[in-house]
């Protein structure tokens, strides 16, 4: 059960000093129950309590940091069963298994595939954290295929995927800097991994036979005092690998349950057997429910693009919509002369007219103004889709010294903002464009005489 305020104030030394802040040790203890204060502002509080409380305070699923520098993830720290009850912590991320049974054009496919998959989506790099290392027998390949995705360029983290304690500390050793993943403990080695690994304070891979038995290994390795773990819910089909990622989450949130408070890896190629779009559907499924990370046999852009598409909407908070940077955005390679079409910054609105744009062909340079992150009528509504706001937008942003065509198209469900805008841009041409998305192709090549 969780400590209340009466729980942490017990612990507290009881100065009447102020140090932390607060009025009094109760106001402060009950904050800290909270989890709006740190326990350790209180320069007063012994170690010795502050170990204690540290843990019992803490959020019920462990939070990891793993890899380094520009490719550190955080993974798991989750509070809640469904999004709606407040907004999920850390995305999941997406690895794409390597393996020492590989053949090299297989290995530079993949490799080049995850150079590929490397692209911007509302301000958001979409691309492949993880390269997942996997021995299958053969130490010499093994450890050459860790040199080579090392020395690759791709920037990615790593996960070593290896029961073999002798052959996962001699591959560690290549990439060890780089705070990687170390999979591969059960139940006749999880001694020597968590040896080979607690130096270094990596996170480890947990696997077991079935959910009863990943149970018992992760109670034996807490003993041995290692609590940087990642679960494998220990799956032989689709059914049975979804209902232990439920309910190693529902055992942890619901139940309070801090042995399975860790962040859990999902082998969704193993699960697929070879079906490309069964490993899609899979992934799509525990992105929502509730893998941290998702090994795939491959990954390329007809792979990635629904993937992180719903990765971001799972993981952007509900309360505030997605928005695309304000600015002049160029469609179909568009030049001074091309015509410019103006629309809100709501992701869905922008994605949905840039692509009917594409659609068309025609070379259309976007004007992105600050639309508040609403639709078009929703912030016409607001006042923050408005002939001023526009009309600033174009002043301001340099457009006039990009577009010379003076021809500005409006969205056809703001028809309204026609006159004010002809009078607060003069010299432009303000044109009222379709009312829905689906018929900017026609209206674009009838514009152009086409």
């Amino acid at each position: 059960m969780a400590l209340t305020g009466l729980d942490i104030f017990k612990l507290t030394p009881k100065k009447n000093c102020k140090d932390c802040g607060f009025p009094t040790c109760l106001a402060f203890s009950m904050k800290v129950a909270t989890g709006a204060v740190e326990i350790g502002k209180c320069p007063h509080m012994s170690s010795e309590a502050i170990e204690k409380l540290s843990e019992a305070t803490a959020p019920l699923m462990k939070t990891l940091t793993v890899g380094k520098g520009e490719t550190e993830y955080k993974l798991g720290g989750e509070t809640v069963m469904f999004r709606h009850e407040k907004t999920f912590v850390n995305r999941n991320r997406f690895a794409v298994l390597l393996s020492d049974c590989m053949d090299d054009a297989e290995i530079d496919t993949k490799i080049q595939h995850m150079k590929d998959v490397d692209y911007v989506r509302i301000g958001e790099d979409m691309k492949v954290e993880f390269a997942a290392l996997k021995y299958a027998g053969n130490k010499d390949k093994f450890i050459a295929l860790v040199k080579k995705v090392k020395d690759s360029g791709l920037k990615v983290a790593y996960i070593l995927i290896c029961e073999d304690v002798a052959v996962a500390k001699e591959a560690l050793e290549l990439v060890k800097a780089e705070n990687p993943i170390v999979y591969g403990a059960n139940k006749d080695n999880y001694k020597e991994m968590v040896e080979l690994v607690k130096a270094d304070n990596l996170a480890l891979g947990v696997k077991a036979d079935n959910l009863e038995a990943l149970y018992g290994l992760v109670e034996e390795i807490q003993k041995l005092g290692y609590k940087n773990l990642i679960l494998d819910p220990a799956s032989t089909s689709i059914k049975e690998a979804f209902e232990n990622t439920v309910q190693i989450r529902r055992m942890n949130i619901q139940g309070q349950d801090r042995t399975f408070g860790y962040p859990s890896i999902l082998f969704v190629d193993t699960l697929a057997k070879g079906d490309k779009f069964m490993e899609i559907a899979l992934s799509t499924l525990f992105t929502m429910k509730y893998g941290s990370i998702i090994v795939l046999s491959d990954i390329d852009y007809a792979r990635a693009l629904p993937l992180y598409g719903i990765r971001q909407n799972i993981f952007t908070d509900p309360q505030k919509p997605m928005r695309v940077e304000p600015g002049l955005y160029g469609v179909n390679n568009p030049d001074e002369n091309s015509p410019l079409i103006c629309t809100v910054d709501f992701a869905l609105t922008y994605f949905i007219v840039s692509g009917e744009v594409e659609r068309s062909k025609m070379p259309v340079w976007m004007a992105i103004p600050d639309a508040g992150g609403y639709s078009v009528l929703t912030s016409w509504a607001a006042g923050k889709f408005t002939a001023s706001s526009i009309a600033k937008f174009i002043k301001e942003s340099g457009v006039e010294e990009k577009v010379k065509s003076r021809k500005l198209i409006l969205p056809g469900k703001v028809a309204v903002l026609k006159g004010d805008l002809e009078e607060n841009l003069p010299g432009w041409e303000i044109i009222v464009g379709t009312t829905e998305a689906m018929f900017i192709p026609k209206f674009l090549k009838e514009l152009a005489g086409k």
